[in-house]
């Protein structure tokens, strides 16, 4: 039996990865840490919450007490638990600090103290900063954030790659592209998009609409994991992609042409303060090495996502109740 400590477990990918293992590795038992701030929600985990291999721990992972305690009981560690959006990070880069940065400090230090087999630290591609319009980042790339949120992340990459090499604590990276699926927080693009125009309401675009994207289904996202957690080199990081790139102006008119509506929904708006041009990846590494690669295309997965808010409007309206409506 392995118990694994999923931190930020109710947030989107968090609980995609949780209901991934539960189903493919159903011997497995899954220790669910999140702080429930804003985008933690325990309706993204109703489906599992009975499962007699899941348990719950309201809790930060900046309490390194209550960190310590869980690690005793754990055999691998799988970090979710960050400040993700980009526009907060700009107004407030400090919880971002303290939740990514120091966060990751306090699991890395317990770990390295009581002991651990595997710790994956779930990263993104914004630490390489942005492309032209050709090329790819590769895992030699050099890391070159532009906002608060991805600074945050590559540092917290750099402090997890030190206990590597320093105290050889089993360490894994993963730097993924922008995800999409069900259970989205909707501050992110493609759901925000999807609740807004479901309420007859128009959708911001920033800038032109050009900058480009490389879209990766969540579930393709939590096989990945899964192949790095069992089978990936011990301090190696590891990109993962959808390999679909689509500028955000592509996005969103495939969005109304499945929601039926016409493009006097676009508002443009000023552009996002040191927004990236372009992001995209290569799977080399990771499809060579562990077999891994992306199986949802990405007009089936937006298709499937849209539906998903569709059937699902109940789950948004209870965000709406907890948060209030979205800027």
């Amino acid at each position: 039996m392995t118990t694994l400590l999923v931190t930020g477990g109710a947030g989107f990918i968090g609980s995609c990865f949780i209901r991934h293992i539960l189903k493919k590795h159903p011997d497995y038992k899954i220790v669910n840490i999140d702080a429930l701030t804003y985008c933690g929600n325990l309706k993204n985990l109703d489906d599992v919450i009975s499962n007699p291999n899941y348990r719950f721990i309201h809790g930060n992972i900046c309490d390194k007490d209550l960190i310590r305690e869980l690690i005793k009981d754990v055999d691998c560690v799988i970090n979710f638990a960050a400040e993700t959006h980009v526009d907060n990070s700009i107004k407030s880069p400090e919880k971002f600090i303290e939740t990514n940065i120091q966060g990751t400090y306090n699991l890395l230090q317990s770990c390295k103290e009581i002991g651990i087999d595997r710790f994956v630290q779930i990263s993104t591609d914004e630490v390489y900063g942005t492309l032209g319009k050709s090329g790819y980042f590769y895992e030699s790339s050099p890391l070159a954030p532009n906002s608060p949120y991805s600074a945050s992340k590559a540092s917290a990459d750099l402090i997890v790659r030190s206990y590597f090499e320093t105290y050889k604590l089993p360490t894994l990276i993963t730097r993924c592209s922008n995800n999409y699926g069900p259970y989205h927080y909707p501050e992110k693009l493609i759901p925000f998009f999807i609740t807004r125009l479901l309420k007859n309401e128009k959708i911001p675009v920033y800038g032109n609409g050009m900058h480009i994207r490389d879209w990766l289904y969540v579930y393709d996202h939590c096989e990945a994991i899964d192949a790095v957690l069992h089978k990936g080199r011990i301090g190696d990081v590891y990109n993962i992609g959808g390999h679909n790139e689509k500028t955000n102006l592509e996005i969103t008119h495939f969005i109304l042409d499945n929601l039926g509506k016409d493009e006097s929904y676009i508002e443009f708006v000023e552009d996002r303060l040191g927004h990236d041009f372009r992001y995209a990846i290569s799977n080399n590494k990771i499809t060579s090495e562990l077999g891994w690669y992306p199986s949802v295309k990405f007009e089936e997965g937006i298709t499937s996502t849209i539906k998903w808010y569709l059937n699902n409007q109940e789950w948004i309206k209870s965000i709406n109740e907890k948060q209030g409506a979205y800027a």
